[in-house]
């Protein structure tokens, strides 16, 4: 505790303390400066979050005087859904969150935090702990799909058909302010969706167009390989204008053989889909990433997005929607080509116990 020449005075109280009866002569204080109250351990335990919230409440917040404006401020990271920040925001007068990069993915304060700086930084540790500590954006890692399940691939020989599905994100330059783009490789024995390979950047249209020349040398004739790219109605004009010149100028310029078909299926909300028609075949061990891939970075993009999702959507998802909507094409075309029932007359009338 100090005071400034002017009588100013300065205390200083830490969580949990004793703050009744903090004065100056008569003066009680006039501003109350909450700084990092919240810690990982204490958001861990729903009932401490409760017990420093309402210490905030019953012994600090009254140290004001009733009778004189108090100016009162929270600073801090968001570092969980619950937690002592987020309850003042929602009470605040005035909320500012601002992160080391903004919506743009520009440096917040380039004067001090320069991109080059940030990238560093972030590059030693997790996404999920670059979310929480940079981005006030505190995601449980696995609270969809908890566990992730790499393994050996079958020969794609073993296949009856395998689909590459395209989600061609707006967007023509790598910058960080654009959209992923995605493209899987997928096929389906015996219950199991197996991931096989693909890529999920940020890139050039033309770029995502050789992404599918790829994987269709990759596969190299073993079986039967469908093409498919997401294409509702908002995207059909840029499908037409720009991608099918870009496949058209692929063709003759590598001299390959490559017919993308949109996938014009109208579809429901994005995340509920994903979890509905993905998260059981990963409950279950059905849904298998290739383990040869492991240590490519668009695999570990992919499953980073896997373990990051939620039905906020408060992170990326472009490829588990990728792999939905393989998933969803191998589905289709496996009810089509299923064989039918068919029986003879004679035994139908044979097998009719209502026949008289």
């Amino acid at each position: 505790n100090f005071i400034l020449k002017n009588g100013a005075s300065f205390i200083g109280v830490g969580a949990g303390n004793a703050p009744r009866g903090s004065r100056n002569e008569a003066v009680r204080p006039d501003c109350l400066l909450v700084d990092d109250f919240d810690t990982d351990e204490a958001c861990r335990n729903p009932d401490t979050v409760d017990k420093n919230w309402r210490w905030w409440e019953d012994a600090l917040y009254f140290t004001r005087d009733p009778a004189v404006p108090t100016t009162i401020i929270f600073c801090g990271n968001i570092i969980a859904k619950d937690c002592c920040i987020t309850r003042a925001g929602k009470l605040a007068d005035h909320w500012d969150i601002v992160n080391i990069r903004d919506k743009n993915g520009k440096s917040t304060w380039p004067q001090k935090n320069t991109e080059e700086m940030i990238d560093q930084v972030i590059s030693k540790v997790s996404t999920v702990a670059v979310q929480k500590e940079y981005f006030n954006n505190p995601i449980s890692e696995g609270e969809i799909f908890k566990e992730i399940t790499y393994g050996k691939i079958p020969s794609l020989k073993k296949f009856k058909f395998l689909v590459v599905y395209g989600d061609p994100a707006p967007g023509e330059n790598k910058t960080k302010n654009s959209s992923t783009k995605g493209c899987w490789l997928c096929g389906k024995l015996d219950g199991k969706l197996y991931v096989i390979k693909g890529f999920l950047d940020r890139g050039l249209n033309a770029e995502f167009i050789n992404w599918y020349i790829s994987l269709n040398e990759y596969v190299d004739g073993r079986t039967t390989l469908y093409n498919f790219m997401e294409n509702n109605k908002l995207q059909d004009p840029f499908f037409q204008q720009v991608f099918k010149p870009l496949v058209r100028k692929a063709k003759k310029e590598k001299r390959v053989e490559l017919n993308i078909n949109p996938d014009t299926e109208k579809k429901t909300d994005k995340a509920t889909r994903i979890e509905a028609n993905l998260e059981p075949l990963n409950r279950e061990g059905n849904l298998i990433f290739n383990e040869d891939e492991q240590q490519n970075p668009h695999m570990q993009r992919l499953t980073d997005q896997f373990k990051l999702f939620t039905l906020r959507l408060k992170f990326p998802a472009d490829g588990p929607d990728c792999i939905e909507g393989a998933n969803r094409i191998i589905d289709r075309k496996m009810r089509v080509l299923r064989p039918g029932h068919s029986a003879s007359r004679s035994t139908r009338q044979k097998n009719n116990k209502y026949r008289l």
